[in-house]
């Protein structure tokens, strides 16, 4: 089976005021299918940046990234986007919805870009929203829920598209201790049940703690 995500000496450089700052300086790590990792590591340490480029986002300035098996330095902007669409579920600390769209509207969003119709958006969006237990909030906007139950929305329109990966960046940071908890316990039952991969970016060691492996970062380096 393809690994989900392989970096090879990945190294990604930014211009700033004339000189070129390294933000990662050639890391190497895989990440197979169902695997569940934590990328931990303080602010500066390069994990934002590494999940960017995990995520196709970004692309690396040296080094070869593969996505699903495929070279991301080969790929155009649109195959690029439509590889990110097809294989890459995000889950973000400020949930990222949309403020006037309701729940199902928000879950069904990234399968537009499929080009599939609307019934069928709106069917599998509402079972992926039964699946994080929000069948009861279709058509609830973001502002008429709760941040945990709006960090589920987000972890359903995640999922929508049937990811090989689901990349979590600091996914506790707005919630509280239970909400936290409570979303970290399904995460994990999607990633043992469905067999996506959980690749959770956090500053948290006790999240970080809860995966299967760590990755340890420190100024733009993989130390452990």
């Amino acid at each position: 089976m393809t690994a989900a995500l392989v970096a090879e000496r990945v190294r990604r450089d930014y211009p700033l005021d004339g000189i070129t700052v390294p933000a990662l300086k050639g890391v190497s790590f895989t990440v197979e299918a169902g695997d569940y990792v934590a990328i931990i590591g303080p602010s500066g340490s390069g994990k934002s940046t590494l999940m960017h480029l995990l995520g196709g986002l970004d692309r690396p300035t040296e080094g070869k990234l593969l996505i699903g098996g495929r070279d991301v330095a080969g790929l155009g902007p649109e195959d690029l986007a439509r590889l990110r669409n097809e294989t890459i579920g995000f889950v973000f600390q400020s949930f990222h919805l949309l403020a006037r769209t309701s729940a199902v509207e928000n879950v069904a969003l990234p399968l537009v870009y499929r080009g599939m119709r609307a019934v069928e958006r709106r069917r599998r969006a509402i079972a992926m929203l039964e699946r994080v237990g929000l069948g009861h909030r279709l058509d609830h906007r973001p502002n008429q829920l709760s941040g945990g139950e709006q960090q589920r929305v987000a972890i359903a329109r995640a999922l929508v598209t049937d990811p090989q990966v689901l990349l979590a960046d600091e996914p506790t940071g707005n919630l509280d201790t239970k909400n936290g908890q409570a979303v970290l316990a399904l995460l994990e039952a999607l990633n043992r049940e469905q067999g996506v991969a959980l690749v959770i970016v956090t500053h948290d060691r006790e999240v970080a703690e809860r995966a299967d492996r760590q990755i340890v970062m420190r100024d733009g380096e993989i130390v452990a």
